[in-house]
């Protein structure tokens, strides 16, 4: 859908109270200027961090969420230099690969530490790699995420989490009124445009990745008739004013 350019409102104020002018002029670059930009601001395409995937069971090429223990960690220098850390979980071994790293890393991956990791399996030449994954330390036990994880498409100077935190504010302050009427929805089996909204920021674990991403889930169809129907009517009234 569109965005247009609307005077600001106390919604507007409220979601973008404390942002600097530094994340404002960001927030510009991708024509975001109210609550209501925000929430149709939509993902590129998600993340699973609902589910930890063994080791074991891990294949090449795919992105996925693993829990292991550091066993090893260190500073290699051929062919280039690295940090290189060594993980497993029970099921399996990975090997964690970092070109560009600090020093204070290998104290948070120090041997023994618990680390929830996200990214791509590779092959390597001792077997599973992922090279510059997301990690954190982690104890056991740690709830893992209730929704597919959202990326949007942003700007070097706006991290996807100062994104995220925007947009979930928008949601609590800018309430979605229905403007079609169900009557015309039913027919067409379109969901409402507050709910398609929250679906695509917001997907639950067993949301298709393939219907999101390709755009052919029900809440993508409702977005797409709304800008369609709001093209029509666009070409209606520059119509009757030509008359």
């Amino acid at each position: 859908m569109d965005k247009t350019a609307s005077a600001p409102n106390a919604h507007d104020a409220a979601v973008l109270e404390g942002v600097t002018p530094a994340v404002r002029a960001e927030l510009e670059k991708l024509a975001i200027r109210s609550a209501f930009d925000l929430l149709l601001h939509l993902p590129l395409r998600y993340l699973d961090e609902t589910r930890l995937c063994p080791i074991g069971d891990a294949l090449p090429g795919k992105t996925v969420q693993l829990e292991g223990t550091v066993v090893s960690a260190g500073v290699k220098y051929q062919p280039r230099k690295m940090l290189v850390c060594e993980v497993e979980d029970g099921s399996g071994h990975l090997t964690l690969r970092f070109f560009n790293f600090y020093g204070s890393q290998l104290k948070t991956l120090s041997s023994g530490t618990r680390l929830r990791l996200l990214g791509e399996v590779r092959p390597g030449f001792l077997g599973l790699e992922m090279v510059h994954p997301q990690y954190r330390p982690v104890r056991g036990g740690q709830p893992l995420a209730e929704a597919l994880t959202p990326v949007y498409p942003t700007t070097a100077g706006l991290s996807q989490a100062a994104l995220r935190k925007l947009i979930a504010r928008a949601f609590v302050q800018c309430g979605l009124d229905e403007i079609l009427p169900a009557a015309l929805l039913a027919p067409l089996q379109l969901p409402p445009l507050n709910d398609s909204l929250r679906y695509l920021h917001y997907p639950p674990p067993d949301a298709s990745l393939d219907a999101l991403e390709e755009r052919t889930h029900d809440a993508w169809q409702r977005l797409k008739f709304d800008e369609l129907l709001a093209q029509q009517l666009s070409m209606r009234r520059h119509y009757q004013r030509r008359r």
